[in-house]
């Protein structure tokens, strides 16, 4: 679900029907109280029936447990005042495929999204200084998580994860890793596309920031090929413009059309 920066001024905090889809346009309210047991805002029956989540402006951290199994939540999109994702934020969101991260965040908590086992795909900004303990922990179908090189990684951040059986460490049947490797592990996260010139399309593709020209000249030197070179986990350019939620104003097709026309000696 695309939502246009200007959207943000008329959406009204609550749960409703928007485009479709049963949406909770979040506050930043405690909903849970994990000492009682308790429901404050919302019952169960409601919040078990998400399936979007909008995080609105001013929102600044999101509380611990906040969304926990919420197993209908197809769909997190955050305004980028979020800075912090605390404890088990959407630890259990079986259903969760699509996650929008604020350009600002600055920390993911332990167990953030914990058992997520539907998102394949997420992509932290620059601003992001720590992911902390377990943050993807058992989200079983995680493939691509891209983290910038100075991102301070927790212990066990992708046990039990597609990203980590594709990995060359030794893992047991149930994917978790000697803790004696944890720093071997994190730094191979942070680098998974290097410094190589071979790995351009696949950087800019992954970016935060993707740029049309700077995808466009990488695969003027290197070819349209070079949109389906696999990288060491079999992850190709065009996966990560595709699963990019940063890259919404990029489009392939037409980057292609232009390199074809160009070769042709055609105008652009």
């Amino acid at each position: 679900m695309r939502v246009q920066t200007e959207e943000w001024r008329r959406f009204i905090p609550g749960s409703q029907m928007y485009k479709g889809k049963k949406t909770l346009f979040y506050n930043g309210e405690i909903l849970w109280d994990a000492d009682e047991g308790e429901y404050l805002v919302y019952d169960e029956e409601e919040q078990h029936s998400w399936e979007v989540i909008i995080v609105l402006p001013g929102v600044e951290v999101i509380p611990e447990e906040t969304f926990s199994g919420c197993d209908k939540i197809e769909t997190v999109i955050m305004a980028d005042t979020v800075r912090r994702i605390e404890w088990s934020a959407f630890a259990s969101c079986n259903s969760l495929v699509f996650v929008r991260l604020s350009r600002n965040l600055e920390v993911i908590g332990d167990y953030a999204f914990c058992g997520c086992d539907s998102l394949t795909s997420i992509f932290i900004p620059p601003s992001c200084a720590v992911i902390d303990k377990c943050a993807f922990y058992g989200s079983s179908d995680l493939r691509i998580l891209h983290v910038p090189r100075h991102t301070h990684l927790g212990e066990g951040v992708i046990e039990r994860t597609a990203l980590i059986r594709a990995s060359p460490f030794e893992v047991d049947q149930y994917g978790k890793y000697d803790v004696n490797i944890t720093e071997s592990v994190n730094e191979w996260i942070r680098n998974l596309n290097g410094d190589d010139d071979q790995f351009a399309l696949h950087r800019a593709c992954s970016s935060f920031n993707p740029i049309t020209e700077i995808i466009y000249e990488i695969v003027k030197r290197k070819g349209l090929c070079s949109f389906k070179k696999e990288n060491q986990i079999d992850i190709t350019p065009l996966e990560y413009l595709e699963a990019n939620p940063f890259a919404e104003d990029i489009d392939q097709s037409l980057i292609a059309n232009r390199y074809v026309l160009e070769m042709m000696g055609e105008a652009v």
